[in-house]
């Protein structure tokens, strides 16, 4: 039954702040304090007094220190509240005990690759090695895709700047992002475009691609070809053939992999559409899916519960050196690990890169960590996997399609049209996103507020399991598909 949400929410009984669900006035009493000034809608407001250097606490954590008195009350934000973070730190293990989540018999209808694998989509992409052809992988696929209406489910390209003038580990992420993509499932099919004389060379790029997967593969050098046009052509038709006549079944839960992501995020983030995709993926889990959380720097501040759920001493240590030597990655380059959040996140209510991470972690729900995996890398493992890399939004989105992610759910409390190359599933923290950009947003996660989480969580998974058996995001409507390399190295 829907009901009228709280005007603020005290999210932990440990909380020292609470956040307006509804812009608050001066005067209004409620959660035992009168409000001395008016708050914003996802912002917050002091339920204690906090002196300086106190901690500021929400979700149960220490989300930063007061930098002058708070009076209860007062809005808390940047004004009157910092970061606490640092650098490196030396975890301690603490075991979690791990939380069992509910069974379900929900199928979807998926394709069933030749390796057991289960995809969402069934496409041919054409991957470039270089941005010298980008534009010539885009004119093939426009062209591929006249050809091949109803017959695939789509031929997309996925340009990108990089793949040459670059060196040592910098060419070698490139080299492994665009072979994780080659074999992501939903590519049936998969043309390696490259130009001829660029540093990330053809045959490397094959090598790097998994052997059971370089059977969907072809590869053309535009400079060797003649018409590469042509060429192309008659390679893509050569790719549609096998997968043409495949067709969905029923499939369990069990056979999605998908990805957790947040960007544009808001004070309703970490209240609505973080937990909501947390409970999804604790149930994806249970069943003996995947799931993959990534946005290291979005874990600052909140990561040792996270930590504490791994599966081994192996998988903690492993997490922890991630975490590490990604803080270390922004100290040699003479930054804060803190310069976060964007303003975007501020506007929203969000304070200091500890509240940012203690919401965005609650995507993983309460799934035991069972793996951590290297930027370019596959989750192969059942269970929750912990990706490298960094926060921004078509980095990181392309690095969960590379691992393996045949959807990537991504919640905003601000909105983004973009989408990437697996189907890119917006999930809105609030209701005002979601009716003003309805072409951005598939599914509206403030109705938790309204209909309680039981209702929420049933309505998400039908959403959900309606895309993965094909039915069309709001991104593939507006024709949304990116990819985006992280570049971590010098330029020639």
């Amino acid at each position: 039954m829907s009901q009228d949400p709280p005007a603020a929410l005290r999210i932990h009984a440990d909380d020292s702040v609470a956040v307006a669900l509804r812009p608050l006035g001066a005067g209004e009493h409620l959660l035992g304090v009168t409000l001395r000034e008016p708050v914003e809608r996802g912002h917050k407001l002091a339920l204690t007094a906090h002196a300086v250097g106190d901690e500021v606490r929400k979700y149960g954590l220490a989300i930063g220190r007061a930098t002058r008195p708070i009076a209860p009350g007062e809005h808390v934000h940047v004004h009157n509240c910092a970061t606490a973070l640092a650098g490196e730190r030396a975890y301690a293990r603490a075991p979690a005990a791990a939380v069992q989540a509910p069974a379900t018999a929900a199928t979807w209808q998926g394709y069933l690759r030749a390796d057991g694998r289960a995809a969402t989509r069934n496409e041919i992409w054409i991957l470039p090695t270089v941005g010298c052809v980008g534009l010539t992988a885009e004119e093939i696929a426009r062209a591929a895709r006249e050809r091949h209406a109803g017959r695939i489910d789509g031929v997309h390209a996925f340009p990108h700047p990089h793949g040459c003038s670059q060196l040592g580990d910098d060419l070698a992420g490139t080299r492994a992002l665009l072979a994780g993509l080659a074999d992501n499932p939903n590519a049936g099919g998969v043309l390696l475009l490259g130009l001829g004389c660029e540093s990330n060379q053809l045959d490397a790029l094959l090598a790097a691609v998994p052997e059971a997967a370089r059977g969907k593969v072809r590869v053309l050098s535009s400079q060797s070809a003649g018409d590469e046009l042509a060429a192309a052509a008659r390679l893509i038709d050569e790719l549609a053939a096998p997968i043409a006549d495949a067709a969905r079944r029923a499939l369990p839960l069990a056979a999605l992999t998908v990805g957790l992501k947040c960007g544009g995020s808001d004070g309703f983030s970490g209240l609505t559409a973080n937990p909501l995709l947390g409970r999804l993926t604790d149930r994806l889990c249970a069943a003996g899916g995947r799931a993959i959380l990534t946005e290291i720097p979005e874990i600052f501040g909140a990561e040792q519960a996270l930590l504490d759920r791994a599966v081994s001493p192996e998988v903690f240590a492993a997490g922890a050196d991630l975490i590490n030597r990604f803080k270390r990655y922004y100290l040699d380059q003479g930054l804060p690990v803190s310069e976060n959040p964007s303003p975007g996140n501020l506007a929203g209510g969000i304070t200091t890169l500890e509240e940012k991470s203690a919401g965005a972690v609650q995507k993983a729900g309460q799934a035991p960590l069972a793996s951590v995996i290297g930027y370019g890398a596959q989750a192969t493992a059942p269970g929750l996997a912990l990706l490298e890399a960094p926060g921004n939004d078509a980095v990181s989105s392309t690095a969960l399609a590379a691992a393996g992610a045949t959807l990537v759910l991504f919640t905003t409390g601000r909105g983004t049209p973009l989408g990437f190359p697996v189907p890119t599933v917006k999930v809105a923290s609030n209701p005002a996103l979601a009716e003003a950009k309805p072409h951005w947003i598939d599914f509206d996660a403030g109705c938790v507020l309204t209909a309680g989480t039981a209702a929420a969580d049933a309505a998400f998974l039908d959403r959900l399991l309606a895309v993965a058996s094909g039915a069309p995001t709001a991104a593939e409507r507006a024709g949304q598909r990116a990819i985006a390399i992280w570049k971590r190295g010098v330029t020639l």
